[in-house]
């Protein structure tokens, strides 16, 4: 995002809920106003982290449902994001398209990223956005818009851990990533190979890491994600990963560039 925005172009974040029934993450951060404030707070983090990043940013509404845990897991509370009609849940987010009128969306994959519920529900709205923005439904939205292209975020890959990891042993030096290699969970599959693209933003690392952490309640200082220096990151794995999921244009596989394949003079 750190560097499309840069380069010129208009970026925005859509945020589904606020994010107040997340865990508290960072310990120097879970003290007890916070947890009276979480919702307030996580408005403020976004908002920080939005500027830093240089982008647009603009929140759906929705209460978080939460990660629910124990066996067998409870039932959703009525009326959070995940428990929402698909229509009434895709609503807000055609209206979102519409007004900002992108090329390009990303979202999470069918399972999320990780199976949180309203990961899977934004997956669900995603898609069907994707598929009805640029129909004559809902005319109270606004003008039709069509998306170009739709794509998965894969952010958790196992084979850059491995580089990493590789780069630390060819040098004699030990590895920082022990603790990350103990806490993967297994995958049914290498997610690399669903990967269609990889954009090259080892430049705006830094500036990605300075957002994550103005997500103080999520995100520790001190924990595994800045184990690896940047410059080593730099070195070694420069790119994020994609996959085109869905798309209007015709493009050439792999890609380099999330706009391959889409006219720049396009309105």
């Amino acid at each position: 995002m750190a560097r499309y925005a840069a380069e010129g172009h208009r970026v925005k974040v859509v945020t589904c809920t606020g994010g107040e029934a997340g865990s508290i993450l960072n310990p120097a951060m879970d003290r007890p106003e916070v947890r009276e404030n979480i919702a307030a707070v996580r408005v403020h983090e976004m908002a920080a982290a939005a500027e830093t990043l240089g982008v647009e940013h603009e929140w759906l509404g929705f209460t978080d449902s939460g990660l629910p845990a124990g066996n067998p897991v409870p039932v959703l509370s009525h009326g959070v994001f995940a428990r929402q009609s698909v229509e009434d849940a895709t609503k807000p987010l055609i209206r979102a398209i519409r007004e900002f009128r992108p090329h390009v969306i990303i979202t999470y994959d069918e399972n999320g990223g990780y199976p949180h519920p309203d990961h899977i529900m934004t997956h669900i709205v995603s898609m069907r956005a994707w598929l009805e923005s640029g129909t004559d439904k809902y005319p109270e939205l606004g003008e039709p818009w069509e998306i170009s292209k739709l794509y998965y975020t894969h952010g958790f890959i196992k084979a850059r851990l491995i580089a990493l990891d590789n780069y630390y042993r060819d040098n004699g030096l030990e590895s920082p990533l022990a603790e990350s290699f103990r806490r993967w969970t297994k995958t049914p599959g290498d997610i690399m190979t669903r990967v269609t693209t990889q954009v090259e933003c080892g430049d705006y690392f830094q500036q990605r890491d300075q957002a994550l952490l103005a997500h103080a309640t999520q995100i520790d200082p001190n924990g595994p994600f800045f184990a690896v220096p940047v410059d080593i990151q730099q070195r070694v794995w420069p790119t994020e990963e994609f996959e085109l999921a869905r798309t209007r244009v015709q493009t050439e596989l792999p890609e380099t560039d999330l706009f391959a394949g889409i006219d720049p003079d396009a309105e």
